[in-house]
């Protein structure tokens, strides 16, 4: 047997833990093992890399993916997805073990119904993957958001600001509610709750009539805001654009907010959008130890020849289920977490 590994989407910390665990498990199995450059570009190209012991030694706690990746979408058109199979069934590949999000996983299921064995490995720091408990770079982004959020405050009490600090995670807001939670959050706002700005601006009077002028509010690249009330009320939201998948690309509502903050207040405000610098670095011990066990048990499944597979982990347990259940909807954040974050507003 040989097995090609490829990372898609957007980079994380965990992604080359994961593909050393991987190597690690298949040279252990005597299976082959390729790296495919560049996400799916790799298997439109036929740009692949043999991997060894040797190859990864030495990156488990190194951030990004030596073997690159890009957003490029394979099922883009026709010609495209004909072109991946034919590629495929010109390689030595017995099947392909993709690491990635939401999209990658929509894209394994469709080229596993196409006839490519496929399994997928869950990373993305949005959490957002149905199935599985945590994903891969997830606890790592968490970490970068408490430790900025944590500056900001004394920075915050220092000047008397509002500082709102706005994190990543695409239509979930699991990154904001546990950031907030751990650093302190005075306000979270996320996208599974749109939240008023009436109520919003009411907790920030009420702190500083207890005689705390200083704020902070962590927001999720999609959360809603309303504005007004009754039925003139509506909802803030940034503009957006579309990526290769069809996927709306967010940004920008901590700079919407602060200025519908100041038309209405006297507080000042400050914006800190994290971006990108919450996908990089070194991984956390957590992420490193969940690379690890979803890339063996990747491996172990391929051997078994039960492809068209997610792993994850429940609990503690680390599972596996079918891709077409993974595609059917995201996890969102449980409304009783939220509620828990709400104790600490204001």
């Amino acid at each position: 047997m040989k097995l090609g590994v490829l990372t898609g989407g957007g980079d994380c910390p965990g992604l080359n833990a994961a593909i050393r665990a991987v190597v690690r498990r298949a040279v252990s199995l005597n299976i082959g093992i390729d790296g495919i450059l560049e996400g799916w570009k790799g298997l439109l190209t036929s740009h692949f890399r043999p991997l060894d012991i040797a190859s990864v030694s030495g990156i488990l706690p190194m951030g990004g993916t030596i073997l690159g990746t890009t957003r490029i979408n394979p099922l883009k058109t026709p010609e495209m997805k004909r072109k991946v199979i034919e590629n495929f069934r010109r390689s030595p590949l017995d099947g392909v073990l993709a690491i990635g999000g939401e999209g990658t996983m929509r894209v394994s299921y469709a080229f596993h119904k196409a006839g490519i064995p496929t399994i997928g490995i869950p990373k993305t720091i949005d959490n957002d993957l149905w199935g599985t408990d945590v994903t891969i770079g997830f606890d790592t982004a968490v970490q970068i958001a408490t430790d900025a959020i944590d500056r900001l405050h004394t920075t915050a009490e220092s000047h008397h600001r509002v500082m709102i600090v706005e994190v990543m995670g695409r239509h979930t807001g699991w990154i904001a509610a546990c950031a907030g939670i751990a650093g302190g959050g005075d306000a979270i706002l996320i996208p599974e709750v749109p939240f008023s700005l009436n109520h919003l601006i009411r907790l920030l009077k009420q702190r500083a009539s207890r005689g705390k002028n200083f704020s902070i509010i962590v927001v999720s690249e999609d959360a809603r805001l309303y504005e007004g009330v009754g039925r003139k009320k509506k909802i803030l939201k940034t503009p957006t654009k579309k990526d290769e998948y069809g996927d709306i690309k967010l940004g920008g509502i901590g700079m919407l907010l602060a200025r519908e903050l100041q038309k209405r207040t006297s507080f000042e405000i400050r914006v800190t959008e994290l971006g990108h610098v919450q996908r990089g670095g070194t991984p956390t011990a957590y992420d490193r130890i969940l690379a690890t066990r979803l890339g063996v048990e990747a491996v172990n499944l391929a051997h078994s020849g039960k492809f068209g597979r997610m792993v994850g982990i429940q609990g503690n347990k680390i599972i596996s289920l079918p891709l077409q259940q993974v595609v059917k909807k995201i996890k969102t954040v449980d409304p009783a977490f939220y509620k828990l974050a709400e104790v600490f507003f204001g």
